[in-house]
Order: structure tokens, then C-alpha cells, then sequence
């Protein structure tokens, strides 16, 4: 943190409903904001599982006009423009986004494109998407509207409260996966969208629709969701509001993470995981700042030519990155531990840190994640030169702990360890 006291937060999030059931209430949320035609917006798995979309659609009622069961991981503007069509077909007034990140992060480029209408009245979403692929920039109209966007998360990565997004600029709908080190890896390239208003209007996390997701995707994506916690308070924007709620939001996770491998999840400790991956991500994506840091430019650094799930990449990466930084910097590692319920007293700076470590280490174990890249499939020790290079320019890491600010040669001895 800053020597000078002092600090600014500029953070506007949606009504936020926790709590098994709630999306039963996504009508009354719908009337209270205006809203009358719905679109529920997600991916063919979870838009064809009806423990899923049953609960919603009668939580909507008659709302629901349309819906756009063909988000993919791949999140281009070709998707985003599909899902554009059918809204603008069925006048649409506002996107009910259920699902992952990547479902997340495509309703928000539609929202981002339905902005975009000329002086005629003519939609110019095609046109945008167009030059998004010529200028790498999709930006929002600054004299159009988004539409609304109300997120019912499934998964745990922790980007729901939050005006940002990722698109591959392409028009198609789908990219095939290569390795990073291979002739024929040159495709699409990648962009984002952030505008405040790209934040949900509301955000609903039901605890009886996690139960429907995979374990090995709730997991995966817990690591994500937990790193956010952890880059939140060694961000050089943290706050003493981020910090009290990246706090609490650690403790609760690093309680209540264990259960997703249980049979039976466990009612109070996933309602603390629900809690605490909100509260990971409360100031995460501010209009002053975005929090994340070094951890997830590590894990960038495998989201192009690697089909594999970022946060699987988190746990094996995150207790290296963590031990690099606590030796360059303190990285705030008592407030760390304090919020990770390892006790502080009358222990040294370098145990503290090795506390840290440890405990991360434990919620990746308890996640059942994989502990080296070895074990990650697709993962080749020849393609860590070209990762090493695509962490050192992913922008999060200009955020990285003050003072920490690692060289090319420094990222790869990182990943080796880690290997």
C-alpha cells in the first residue's frame, strides 16, 4: 500500500439475491427494474438441464420470450451477434445470463453491441463487431443503451460483479484449440469490453443450481474465485473496503471449499462458499481500478492455444507466483494470513509467508485440483517459453504487488518450478 493515507473506490454493483431458491424471485426483480421480455441467455448444457432452466423459466413467468442456449468457452462476436439477432427478433428488454464466465462474458458483448444503433434507427451491431476485429477495440456506444443484463451464476470464478468482459474477435462461433509452440496457432485474437454499464443489474446465486454443475468445474473454478481473494489484498488499489471484504470472503472459502467433493454437499458451508465468492469480488472490477494481479496473468498466460480451465492452472501456479512475491516484497502476507485463519503471532516474516502458501495449497487439495503442470493434459514443458513470454505482456501484470515485477526469465524459472 501507498506511504499516503487515503484511498479511492468507485464500485457500483446490481441487487445481489443469495440463498437456495432464489431465482424464484427473478420475476418480482424484473418487475421492480422495468423489465417485461426476457432472454435467458447460456450454454447448451446448462439450457438443456432441467434442474437448471425449470426453476428460472418459472421464476420468469411470461417474461421469458426467447431463449439462446449456444454460449461456448470460446466467447466470440459471433456468438454475442447470434444472441443479438434472436433478441432483437423478439424485442427483448433485457438478457437473464445463467451459466459460467464465459456465458457471462458473451451477454455482456451483446449487451456492449445492442448498444450500437444508427441515426436511422438501423442496427449497426454488425458493423461494430466488424471493426472489433480490424481495431482490436469493441467499444460501447456512448449515445446507445446496453441491454440489461441480470447474471445467475453456476460456477465460482468469481467475475460476476463486474463490468468487464473477454471476447475472441471473430465472427464465427467457435475456435479450434492448438498448441501455443505450433505453426498453425495463429487465429483470432482476443479483446475486452468494460463500461459501467456492463454491470449486472442483478446477480442471483442459488445454491440449489450449483448443485447441478460438475464437481471438476466447481472446483476448478473455486480456485479462481479464491484467487481473487488473495490478489485483492496485495493489489496496489486495495482498499480498507476491498480488504474487509476480500477478508471475510477468504475465510469463509477456505471453510467452506471442501464440501464440493463431498457427495452430498453440505447446506450451511456451500451457502458460505455462495457468501464468500461474492464477498471475493465485491471491488474487484471498480471504475477506479481492477484488482487482479499477478496470479491471474499467470493463469492468462495458458487461455490461448490450451484447452484447459484457467483456475486448474491457478492451483497448480498460485503457491509459486505467491512464494516469488513474498520473496521480493512483504505482498501483505500477515493480513493474508489472519484472513485465511492462520494465526501470526510471535512468528517471523518467511514462517508467515510459508503460512500463506500453505494454506492455499490446502484449499487446492481440498479442491482435488492437480499440483504440477505435468499432470495438467495438454500441458507440454516446450510450450512454457511461449507462455513465460504471454505472462510478461498480459496487462495484469503492470498491477502486480508494488515492487514486484518480474522478468521474462524470472516468469519461466516460475513455471519450471512449477512444473
Amino acid at each position: 500500500m501507498n506511504a499516503t493515507r487515503g484511498f479511492t473506490f468507485d464500485f457500483h454493483s446490481g441487487t445481489i439475491v443469495a440463498g437456495a431458491g432464489c431465482v424464484g424471485r427473478l420475476g418480482d426483480e424484473l418487475d421492480r427494474l422495468g423489465r417485461e421480455r426476457a432472454m435467458l441467455v447460456s450454454g447448451a448444457t446448462v439450457g438443456t438441464t432441467p434442474a437448471v432452466v425449470d426453476p428460472i423459466r418459472e421464476g420468469l413467468g411470461e417474461r421469458l420470450v426467447a431463449e439462446f442456449p449456444e454460449t461456448n468457452p470460446d466467447k466470440t462476436l459471433g456468438t454475442a451477434l447470434g444472441g443479438l439477432r434472436v433478441a432483437r427478433e423478439r424485442d427483448v428488454d433485457v438478457v437473464v445470463a445463467v451459466g459460467g464466465g464465459s456465458t457471462l462474458d458473451t451477454a455482456k458483448v451483446l449487451a456492449a453491441l445492442s448498444s450500437h444503433v444508427g441515426s436511422t434507427g438501423a442496427d449497426d451491431a454488425a458493423a461494430v463487431a466488424e471493426r472489433a476485429i480490424e481495431t482490436g477495440n469493441l467499444p460501447v456506444a456512448t449515445d446507445g443503451d446496453p441491454l440489461p443484463i441480470v447474471a445467475v451464476p453456476t460456477t465460482l470464478a468469481g467475475a460476476d460483479l463486474s463490468d468487464v468482459a473477454g471476447v475472441t474477435l471473430t465472427l464465427d462461433r467457435e475456435v479450434s484449440v492448438s498448441s501455443p509452440s505450433s505453426e498453425s496457432s495463429e487465429g483470432p485474437q482476443s479483446g475486452g469490453v468494460s463500461d459501467p454499464r456492463l454491470m449486472p443489474d442483478a446477480l442471483f446465486y442459488d445454491a440449489d443450481l450449483y448443485r447441478t454443475t460438475p464437481r471438476s468445474v466447481l472446483a476448478a473454478s473455486a480456485m479462481n474465485g479464491f484467487d481473487k481473494g488473495v490478489e485483492m489484498l496485495y493489489s496496489p488499489h486495495a482498499t480498507p473496503i476491498t480488504d474487509g471484504a476480500a477478508a471475510r470472503g477468504l475465510h469463509l472459502l477456505a471453510s467452506g471449499l471442501g464440501t464440493i467433493r463431498e457427495q452430498q454437499m453440505d447446506e450451511d458451508r456451500l451457502a458460505d462458499v455462495l457468501d464468500g465468492i461474492v464477498c471475493v469480488q465485491y471491488g474487484l472490477a471498480g471504475a477506479d481500478a481492477y484488482r487482479a494481479s499477478i496470479i491471474h496473468a499467470f493463469g492468462h498466460g495458458f487461455s490461448h492455444g490450451f484447452d484447459v480451465h484457467q483456475g486448474t492452472i491457478h492451483g497448480v501456479v498460485a503457491p509459486h507466483v505467491l512464494r516469488y512475491v513474498f520473496d521480493e516484497v512483504d505482498g501483505r502476507r500477515r493480513l493474508l494470513a489472519e484472513a485465511l485463519g492462520r494465526s501470526t503471532d510471535g512468528t517471523s516474516d518467511a514462517a508467515v509467508a510459508e503460512s500463506v502458501i500453505d494454506a492455499v495449497e490446502t484449499v487446492r487439495d481440498d479442491l482435488g485440483l492437480p499440483r504440477r503442470l505435468r499432470d495438467v493434459d495438454g500441458v507440454a514443458r516446450a510450450d512454457l517459453d511461449d507462455v513465460a513470454e504471454a505472462i510478461h505482456d498480459d496487462s495484469l501484470l503492470d498491477v502486480a504487488p508494488e515492487g514486484v515485477d518480474p522478468a521474462v526469465g524470472e516468469i519461466r524459472a516460475i513455471l519450471d518450478r512449477a512444473w
